[in-house]
């Protein structure tokens, strides 16, 4: 009895072992592939390929307020315009530079809590 226990148990530990030995040839197989795709390819830029800053000096932000341009109308009433008649919707420089700010009294925000308008 002592004797099939003792088999069984080696068994346990040839199969663990077997699984250890799988897991480390299969990091070495992933080393090895990922140092193959690494050698294919290519080299990181060198300092002077890197990108340089226009003579002009760095580029700044605009900041502007935008509206957007007209939709174009359909001929008659009973036409329609179709999406790519419309085209892609445009803006425009707006008149009013100024900054749109929040009514005094309002909430902010739809479902935002507060008492609103009154």
């Amino acid at each position: 009895m002592y004797e099939a226990a003792a088999g069984v148990q080696v068994f346990g530990y040839i199969a663990l072992l077997v699984a250890g030995v799988a897991c480390v040839a299969g990091l070495i197989w992933a080393f090895r592939m990922g140092f193959k795709v690494r050698r294919r390819e290519p080299r990181p830029p060198r300092p002077e390929e890197q990108p340089r800053m226009p003579a002009s000096g760095p580029v700044r932000e605009t900041l502007e307020m935008r509206e957007p341009d007209e939709v174009p109308r359909a001929a008659g009433d009973a036409e329609r315009l179709t999406p790519y008649q419309v085209g892609n919707v445009r803006s425009k420089r707006a008149e009013d530079q100024r900054r749109t700010r929040w009514s005094p009294g309002s909430s902010g925000s739809f479902g935002g809590g507060g008492g609103g308008r009154t």
